[in-house]
């Protein structure tokens, strides 16, 4: 049970996972038999683990640690992958596409795996989901469907499926076209010939005998719809995961939005009550597509970690999650910028329990943020790369040391691990877009009297110092807007038309260097670098 002083705080917060957590507690309020709560987040492994995946998984972790901070309740979470779904369609980001297409139809835990190193295909994708999930220390509970299905987990839920068959049948016929409502049933049998999860018409049911009756390569066939003889389909499917396995709780994309409500109606119509939950926004593309599994396209755990702290991303996830959000690389530098700051500001002396918890970072840190802050920022770092020609970590930290003597590798891990990710951001995406130009007439003098002002200023570390001379240098030479003097620093100095504060960076780099990069900018010599 969290402290009374906390659960008071959590109890008044306005930060989203409260705001989601308070829908929970609202739930559970009249449950005599309360022993614990069930978190649950679905993924269907037919493609590769992907960053919306994490993005689902983190956010629900969120709501959940909110849940107990407001609550002391026991919670479990459900990672829960729908693996023996059959396989529609070969993913484009996987090898042996002939041999995948040998088993279209099958269950995913069915078919061989296409990389040779799982027993089957959903194998492999339910280890690298849970590989990426250890990666993060999330807590949770793995579960498949498969085994869920052929261990008689979910018998009775489907016997109750079963039991309301003209119900279920009903809720969904309505939302079908014409040529599917014709043979819609929402049990999939599974052929004892070929394994495949067959869409067929359902030619009896029987509720007494625990049996349907359909056609399979031009004959009757009768199966029990337990012991994973049958697959649903996946809208009644998710309804009867809710009803066995007791959800209360799942989020699901705004794309889904539908299928959400009609499960509910399902779970309703089987005696149950639909979980709480919200409809998050989905990840575009650099083109603005919905990012897919299938297709590989957007970025994965992987590619942002190149470039990124983990902290970055786990940001990235938490602001704004009903907001459709561009997921390229071009947003991993101001995700670790605001992380960056957002710590800083928690450690402020000035801030209270109850502003920390509505803190991103006290949600992404589960209540405890580290206590490693950041003298330089990801923008800095990728300046002072460019402008040092430095790709040594050693030479960069001699920098950093300078700028911030008691900052080491040893005691900012943190910030070591980001001046890596500098160096690669850099090599990969700003130097081949850099664009320097020559500075006209009035930028050049302006320039030049920025120049001398840094030489005198020698071993200055105040960055505030130095900003206001620049400041003051662009008044005195008429810029307006003054906006047009830091754009013209940038571009005739970096290849660039925005940076970090100047005076920020002028002090980590050196005023004696900084005026010495002017120079050379001057005499024409950054031009083609």
């Amino acid at each position: 049970m969290p402290s009374s002083s906390l659960h008071d705080e959590a109890l008044a917060a306005h930060a989203w996972p409260f705001e989601e957590a308070r829908k929970l507690l609202k739930r559970i309020e009249n449950r005599k038999d309360m022993t614990e709560v069930i978190f649950e987040t679905g993924y269907g492994p037919s493609g590769l683990p992907h960053i919306g995946t994490f993005g689902e998984v983190a956010r629900t972790t969120w709501v959940r640690h909110a849940f107990r901070q407001m609550s002391g309740i026991s919670t479990r979470l459900l990672a829960f992958s729908d693996d023996m779904d059959g396989l529609r369609k070969v993913p484009e980001n996987v090898p042996n596409h002939e041999m995948l297409r040998e088993h279209l139809g099958k269950s995913l835990t069915a078919i061989p795996d296409p990389f040779g190193t799982h027993p089957s295909f959903g194998a492999h994708n339910n280890a690298r989901l849970k590989a990426f999930l250890d990666r993060f220390g999330f807590e949770y509970e793995f579960m498949s469907s498969t085994e869920c299905y052929k261990s008689g987990r979910f018998d009775q839920a489907l016997l109750a499926v079963l039991a309301n068959y003209e119900k279920v049948r009903d809720i969904v016929l309505p939302t079908l076209g014409p040529e599917r409502r014709e043979t819609y049933s929402p049990f999939l049998p599974i052929s004892p010939q070929t394994g495949i999860v067959l869409q067929v018409p359902i030619l009896e049911w029987n509720a007494a005998r625990g049996t349907i009756v359909f056609e399979d390569e031009g004959r009757k066939q009768e199966l029990p719809v337990t012991g994973g003889h049958v697959k649903l389909q996946w809208k009644a499917d998710w309804a009867m995961r809710w009803l066995a396995l007791g959800v209360d709780y799942e989020m699901a994309g705004k794309d889904l939005i539908s299928s959400v409500e009609l499960s509910g109606k399902i779970l309703r119509a089987l005696g149950g009550r639909p979980p709480e939950g919200f409809n998050y926004e989905l990840f575009l593309d650099e083109q603005g597509q919905k990012i897919s599994k299938s297709k590989g396209n957007g970025l994965s755990v992987d590619e942002w970690l190149t470039y990124g702290i983990e902290e970055s991303l786990a940001l990235f996830m938490f602001q704004k999650p009903r907001a459709a959000k561009r997921l390229f690389f071009d947003v991993i530098p101001k995700a670790v910028d605001e992380y960056i700051a957002l710590l800083d500001q928690y450690h402020a002396a000035a801030m209270t329990t109850a502003q920390q918890i509505e803190s991103p970072v006290w949600h992404i840190h589960g209540g405890k943020p580290p206590a490693e802050r950041y003298p330089v920022s990801f923008a800095l770092l990728l300046n002072l790369v460019s402008a040092s020609n430095a790709h040594n970590r050693d030479v960069l930290w001699g920098f950093i040391r300078t700028y911030a003597p008691e900052a080491s590798p040893e005691s900012n891990p943190g910030l070591d691990k980001l001046v890596g990710h500098a160096v690669r951001y850099y090599d990969d995406f700003v130097k081949p877009q850099k664009r320097y130009r020559a500075p006209s007439d009035k930028e050049r003098a302006a320039l030049a009297e920025l120049s001398r002002k840094l030489r005198a200023f020698a071993g200055e570390r105040d960055g505030e110092k130095v900003q206001f001379e620049v400041y003051e240098i662009g008044k005195t030479h008429a810029f307006e807007p003054l906006r047009d003097w830091f754009k013209a620093i940038y571009e005739v100095l970096f290849g660039q038309s925005q940076g970090p504060r100047f005076g920020s960076f002028a002090v980590l780099f050196g005023c004696a260097e900084t005026a010495d990069l002017i120079d050379r900018a001057l005499a024409g010599e950054l031009e083609h670098a």
